[in-house]
């Protein structure tokens, strides 16, 4: 390459590095929602949500729900999948933008579970035992059981005997799996996906209970993000199928697409929001 040729790649190396510099930065919170190779998947999805947008993306990834809430409410993180209890919980303060499709719909499960040995077989069945719950934000994961037992009139302190936070869905299986607790509840689809790629884990474990259809976790925005903004974001990611590197994410957390929803959806998680207090 001659000195002018290379003077003027090297300015407009340049230039795209200032223009990538002074675009604004989305902030995506997320969870310990994925199921495994992270740091792949982020690095597809980022870059797709770059090309989408034209801004950073910038992923803040936490272990537990409430650093992402509570980061939405006070500005400091602009998008995040969540679950649809804290969604619930805040509706009035967080914008619906998708919901992921899963075997077709925006719907789950929660999966009471236990050990493949077990005699249980069903909820009452682990009246006294230790259960393990996957996070205190969690629909599937905890709300889904405090109203069964609400129902009857028990609280999860006097139904088991001991009980503890795994801070993950996959680890409330492994939980369950090596015995650490003998009984808990988990993210049917976390569980399912699971099955299909650490099937010696899940094997270990036996569903013995699924709920009822919910509304699928939701990707929000908080409302401190500008209309326009949110709506780059929202066709960004209900376009994620027809791109490669969106399709790749998606292939890797097994899902369909995303959908706008409807906040409808999330009406009997609500419901059970209601009835716990």
């Amino acid at each position: 390459m001659d000195r002018r040729r290379f003077v003027a790649a090297a300015a407009a190396l340049g230039a795209s590095a200032r223009v990538r510099a002074q675009a604004p930065t989305i902030r995506f919170g997320i969870t310990a929602v994925f199921l495994y190779d992270r740091l792949r998947m982020l690095g597809r999805w980022q870059a797709y949500l770059e090309a989408a947008t034209g801004a950073r993306v910038q992923f803040v990834q936490r272990g537990v729900y409430s650093p992402i809430i509570d980061g939405l409410r006070a500005g400091q993180i602009d998008v995040a999948w969540i679950c649809g209890f804290p969604y619930v919980l805040h509706a009035r303060e967080f914008h619906l933008l998708a919901v992921p499709l899963w075997r077709g719909r925006p719907l789950y499960q929660s999966y009471l579970i236990a050990g493949s040995h077990s005699a249980a077989t069903a909820l009452a069945d682990l009246r006294g035992r230790s259960f393990a719950f996957s996070d205190p934000l969690s629909n599937s994961g905890y709300l889904y059981v405090r109203y069964l037992l609400a129902q009857q009139k028990q609280r999860i302190d006097d139904f088991f005997g001991r009980s503890f936070f795994a801070h993950s869905h996959p680890n409330v299986v492994e939980a369950v799996a090596e015995g650490l607790a003998e009984g808990g509840a988990v993210d049917g689809y976390v569980w399912e996906v699971l099955a299909q790629v650490m099937p010696a884990l899940t094997q270990r474990t036996r569903v013995l209970q699924r709920s009822p259809h919910f509304g699928f976790p939701p990707l929000v925005a908080g409302a401190h993000v500008e209309a326009a903004s949110r709506a780059r974001v929202q066709q960004a990611l209900l376009a994620m199928h027809e791109a490669p590197d969106g399709r790749a994410v998606l292939a890797e957390l097994r899902l369909d697409r995303l959908d706008a929803g409807k906040p409808a959806l999330f009406d009997s998680i609500a419901e059970m929001a209601r009835t716990v207090g």
